[in-house]
């Protein structure tokens, strides 16, 4: 299946030819994906740019319902589109289905809905204003969209993370141009196929994809574009905070995350064994929001670890095809080996592998099995950077204070947890983290909540509500009362 890229509402072969797709489990080809070219990608942010008047000025009602239908159209595909982001990602078919093409229907479904509140503040007066009669002005603050947006999803999710993106940036009258990650992006362009079908128009929603560097890099520095929402690495996120600066072009950024889990000594141990083993599985390890770093409180450090170490040893690792498999494989060979000399780092720096660190018995795909790493540091290098697999490091505190300190003494701040049975030091502690957001005995999170980073884990704020404030401007109007 060789694919074509989307642009200005018509299929268009790319200049630069295609390059394979690959199935991180298998190691065989899933398909063809295009190449855009520089004049290809500029084509596309200047498609969007000309889309945009329309499109800004179309009433929210009627934007809402192409939504709406875009996400009927996703879920009465949703097998054949579980199946490409199975063999693209490597995720299980529970995991693809629900948590990425589920995702995203439910993210278009989500934003169909319409609510004034969201694009407008209600009017205030200003009493004090200088001029009108009595001295009285008033003022109206309105949302407006921002104008073409960039929208970089990362490999580890291409469905729920463009969908998170595309629909409240449709939502607010924005155009947008769709660079999805290299190794995944077939199924970014099912997700405009489906948005074709219902009618959205011409140039409203663009897709260029590439192996290539370039091709981001000419999609953020183009001057069509006004925003650039990315989610991806912080040495990324770095480069394209660099460029739009350069055009002060607003910026959504989604980056890093070494989160932390503080497990006291009160903590339902089989609660937190739970929540943080999902870290070995959710993705093979590869989510942002992972508790990987785990801080135990003394008292229930060996215990944690050893329950941790019988957790991670009981998951099945292999195809993801397989009914019973939990753990699938990395997205490629380069990542695998990345992994892999983490694990090594830490073996040299004093860590104690538990369980895990090789490669299962498999004859092809691109696997690492559930790895323990215990008696470590909050110094070592495993404990410092994300290295976004299957890994968990375990670090000893004594007091609430020494545990509170170690969590914020990171270059990140995306999600932290905390598990205890107080509730009143849950919450203390949880007040305390120097983190976007925090999880009190669970790992789980609420699609309505604001979602984003402190430090290095990102710029700015979505989901929900916040993700149409994130795309849009506040503009205010007055007059005299």
């Amino acid at each position: 299946m060789s694919q074509s890229l989307f642009i200005g509402g018509s299929w268009v072969s790319p200049e630069g030819g295609f390059y394979d797709v690959l199935d991180p489990a298998s190691e065989e080809t899933v398909g063809s994906a295009p190449e855009a070219s520089r004049d290809q990608v500029h084509a596309a942010c200047a498609a969007a740019r000309e889309a945009f008047g329309a499109w800004s000025r179309t009433a929210p009602e009627e934007r809402a319902a192409i939504l709406g239908r875009a996400a009927d159209v996703i879920r009465d595909r949703l097998v054949p589109y579980a199946e490409l982001a199975q063999a693209e990602t490597g995720a299980t078919m529970a995991t693809a289905r629900a948590m990425q093409v589920g995702v995203a229907a439910a993210r278009f479904r989500r934003y169909a809905r319409v609510e004034s509140a969201e694009w407008a503040i209600p009017p205030q007066i200003n009493e004090a204003g200088p001029m009108g009669r009595a001295g009285v002005m008033g003022a109206l603050a309105v949302r407006q969209p921002v104008g073409v947006v960039a929208c970089i999803s990362s490999y580890n999710n291409p469905w729920a993370n463009a969908a998170g993106k595309i629909a409240p940036a449709l939502a607010m009258g924005n155009t947008v141009v769709v660079k999805p990650a290299p190794q995944d992006p077939l199924s970014v362009y099912r997700m405009a196929e489906a948005l074709e079908a219902t009618g959205v128009p011409p140039g409203v929603v663009n897709v260029v994809s590439g192996a290539s560097v370039e091709v981001g890099e000419a999609v953020v520095a183009s001057e069509d574009v006004d925003m650039v929402s990315f989610t991806g690495s912080t040495a990324v996120g770095r480069r394209i905070a660099e460029v739009c600066g350069r055009g002060m072009k607003r910026q959504l950024m989604e980056l890093g995350g070494k989160g932390a889990a503080l497990v006291f000594d009160d903590a339902d141990i089989g609660s937190a064994v739970a929540g943080i083993g999902t870290t070995f599985s959710f993705y093979s390890g590869q989510i942002c929001t992972a508790p990987t770093r785990v801080l135990a409180q003394r008292g229930v450090y060996d215990r944690l670890v050893e329950q941790l170490a019988a957790y991670a040893r009981r998951l099945k690792v292999g195809d993801p095809r397989e009914p019973d498999t939990v753990v699938g494989p990395l997205i490629s060979a380069a990542h695998r080996d990345r992994v892999e000399s983490y694990i090594e780092v830490g073996r040299k720096e004093g860590a104690t592998v538990v369980t895990g660190g090789e490669r299962p018995p498999l004859d092809k795909g691109f696997y690492v099995t559930p790895t323990l790493l215990a008696d470590c540091t909050n110094d070592m290098t495993v404990a410092r950077e994300e290295i976004f697999g299957p890994v968990v490091s375990v670090i000893p505190f004594d007091e609430e204070d020494e545990g509170v300190t170690l969590a914020n003494d990171s270059d990140y701040g995306l999600i932290d947890y905390v598990w205890s049975t107080d509730v009143a030091r849950a919450f203390r502690v949880a007040r305390r983290l120097r983190a976007g957001g925090v999880g009190i005995n669970t790992v789980g999170r609420n699609m309505e909540a604001p979602f984003g980073g402190f430090k290095k884990s990102g710029v700015g704020r979505d989901v929900g509500s916040y993700a149409l404030h994130a795309y849009s401007e506040v503009q205010s109007i007055v007059w005299p009362g």
